[in-house]
């Protein structure tokens, strides 16, 4: 994790990348195996996931529990820092919906 000059930026640059957001959200709901992220974000691939996944962990919003089993069980989780996030980025969906709901009335008027 690295400050910016502004907090907006640097809250920004910890959650940029494909899908970290979303991955929050996810694990908001309860902890996550990697297999079930896989099925729940099926428009990035294994690897930007794992890196996504890795990432958030080295800025301490998501953890994981290793099981010592064969084949091995990683279960991913929100640390209490990524649990504190959440309102914002629930903020940040809404306004989504918002902002989509704008592009696609003015598509059906372009129509």
């Amino acid at each position: 994790m690295k400050k910016s000059y502004c907090p907006i930026d640097t809250f920004i640059n910890v959650i940029k990348g494909k899908r970290k957001a979303t991955i929050i959200l996810h694990l908001f709901q309860g902890d996550k195996r990697y297999s079930e992220l896989v099925r729940l974000l099926p428009d990035i691939s294994e690897r930007m996931l794992s890196k996504q996944l890795r990432e958030l962990e080295e800025d301490q919003l998501v953890g994981k529990t290793v099981y010592p089993e064969v084949p091995p069980r990683v279960e991913y989780f929100l640390t209490e820092l990524g649990k504190t996030i959440h309102p914002v980025l629930k903020g940040m969906m809404k306004a989504g919906h918002v902002f989509e709901d704008l592009i696609e009335s003015e598509e059906l008027k372009e129509s």
